[in-house]
């Protein structure tokens, strides 16, 4: 089974959580290289690779995915400093999404050569996570076909709602970036985009749905339960990341 070194970021800053989720990447993508220029290996598993979870919360902010359209963006440079929300512009997939207080943000940087080759049963693997988390609470996530994160009343016409965005991008398997859940989020500041770009779906919370706040521990805790129920694999705390 393999093992996955967990860390709460709790609350950093956008920027810095990229940079450290590159810094991990990098000395997979470095221990990949190595491997693969080495022809005595022959087994993927052997290429000394770690996998990671991190999960934290940041302060206001907007990001674009590198397929995502800048006219998604409702707001000027100077509205934005009123604000006090950044912008950064991404290498993950995806279009416009925003972050902020009260939602749990999931970066997952994994080796998928130790679970599977297979970008599109990752995509849904980390809507699974979510659904089987979600359902602890009595909310019902789903798919939306054609489109990715998770979703409620998604079949049903002007009802569906997002719940939780996700967005990644996949380097010789290696991943980066993740999923990012609306808990007790406020909701206001997904009027200043057009979320993922898709202009006739709102977006919801947990707290939203179920009327109440909710106790963003125990949502944790059962996301980590549920990603290692889904990706067969251990979590395994580390204070060092």
């Amino acid at each position: 089974m393999n093992q996955i070194h967990f860390k709460d970021l709790e609350w950093i800053e956008y920027g810095d959580a990229w940079q450290k989720q590159e810094a991990l990447m990098q000395q997979n993508l470095a221990l990949k290289a190595a491997y693969y220029n080495d022809n005595n290996h022959a087994k993927p598993k052997d290429t000394g690779t770690q996998n990671y979870l991190l999960f934290c919360t940041h302060p206001h902010v907007i990001t674009l995915g590198k397929s995502g359209h800048l006219e998604h963006l409702l707001l000027n440079d100077s509205r934005l400093k009123e604000l006090h929300i950044s912008f950064y512009k991404t290498n993950r997939g995806g279009d416009i999404t925003y972050h902020g207080p009260g939602q749990i943000v999931g970066y997952p940087i994994l080796d998928l050569e130790l679970f599977f080759t297979d970008l599109g049963k990752y995509m849904r693997s980390l809507e699974e996570v979510i659904i089987r988390t979600l359902a602890h609470f009595g909310i019902a996530g789903e798919r939306l076909p054609g489109a990715t994160g998770v979703w409620l009343d998604a079949a049903v016409p002007g009802k569906a709602r997002k719940i939780c965005a996700m967005g990644v991008r996949c380097s010789r398997w290696v991943t980066l970036h993740g999923f990012a859940l609306n808990v007790n989020t406020d909701l206001q500041y997904f009027n200043y985009i057009v979320p993922c770009g898709i202009g006739d779906k709102s977006v919801t919370s947990m707290q939203q749905e179920l009327g109440r706040a909710i106790e963003e521990p125990v949502v944790k805790a059962l996301l980590k339960k549920e990603f290692e129920a889904v990706f067969e694999a251990t979590l395994v705390d580390n204070d060092l990341l």
